[in-house]
């Protein structure tokens, strides 16, 4: 590798690309963004808090549940406060270990959805399908192990991951994209062989989809027959309820993210576009799916309602 390349001189300052913004509207740019993201953490938060505070909500679904506005304020806190300032500032500049550390995030955020949205389909199955057994089935031990293998399955496949990307000699030093990931950490290298790390690459998309998609698939196939079975009305609409926000999410996730990477495929979509769509990926679920799960789940509205009222009860 040339010398002028040298390990010390880029492991610290990396370019990053920017996001176009007319300096006319950078402002109001900077307003909405920081307005979606206060919304985002704010609608996630109140979930994270009903689900701690609220006898009501202490359930195997709801446990489960907690893992996803935690990982929708991880993702968008990692992506939208940093290109915000950058936008202000006109910054395009980022320390390698700092881009690293938010690729690992945005990676490990967006495996973990997937994950996470199985697991709960998985406890809709039991809970629809074999409700005589359901207590005795997901009980605290087999919860605690669904969740941790959720995580750890994640952490595991991207700990991987970086790993393989870590290995590679780099010598470029522009980051093709507004953010890191372990595709643009990849690009900065051109020497080696990146056989591994693409064949790797497929093979954690290719699973993480084959197993969430296969769990969520069978449950809600399941719970469809169970339903159909059933011959009380208010059982089948029940039902149907429960699992509707999830099967939402979970759509809404797979939109944004081939739209994502469809737009790098066609030529005619201008940059700032493709770089749009690949910033929706990490703040359009984050903001979208508390607002789901505020409509869609009675228990949520119900204990929002009550803390409300008890919060209303003391100012009277």
């Amino acid at each position: 590798m040339d010398t002028k390349f040298s390990n010390y001189t880029f492991s610290w300052i990396l370019q990053i690309s920017k996001f176009d913004v007319h300096p006319d509207v950078v402002y109001p740019v900077f307003l909405t963004g920081a307005l979606i993201y206060l919304f985002s953490v704010l609608c996630n938060g109140i979930i994270v808090t009903l689900i701690v505070t609220q006898r009501s909500l202490h359930k195997p679904m709801f446990y489960i549940m907690f893992s996803l506005p935690l990982a929708d304020i991880l993702g968008i806190t990692t992506i939208l406060p940093r290109l915000l300032i950058d936008i202000v500032t006109q910054s395009n500049v980022v320390y390698y270990p700092t881009c690293v550390f938010q690729g690992f995030i945005l990676q490990t955020y967006g495996t973990s959805v997937f994950f996470i949205l199985a697991a709960m389909a998985f406890d809709r199955y039991i809970a629809i399908c074999k409700p005589l057994r359901y207590h005795t089935i997901m009980t605290p031990f087999t919860v605690g192990g669904v969740i941790a293998l959720a995580w750890g399955l994640d952490f595991a496949l991207i700990t991987v991951l970086f790993t393989l990307q870590a290995r590679l000699p780099k010598c470029k030093t522009f980051i093709v994209n507004v953010f890191c990931s372990n595709l643009s950490l990849v690009q900065l290298s051109c020497a080696g062989d990146v056989t591994v790390n693409n064949i790797y690459g497929f093979f954690v998309t290719g699973f993480t989809q084959a197993v969430s998609v296969g769990i969520q698939l069978f449950s809600y196939v399941q719970i469809l027959k169970t339903c159909l079975s059933h011959s009380q009305s208010d059982a089948k609409m029940k039902a149907v309820n429960t699992c509707s926000a999830q099967i939402i999410i979970f759509v809404l996730f797979e939109i944004v993210c081939i739209t994502a990477i469809l737009s790098y495929r066609f030529q005619n979509i201008s940059p700032n576009a493709q770089k749009l769509c690949g910033i929706m990926t990490f703040t359009v679920p984050p903001v979208v799916n508390p607002i789901i799960y505020g409509m869609k789940s009675k228990d949520i509205r119900n204990s929002f309602n009550m803390v409300l009222k008890r919060i209303k009860g003391k100012f009277t």
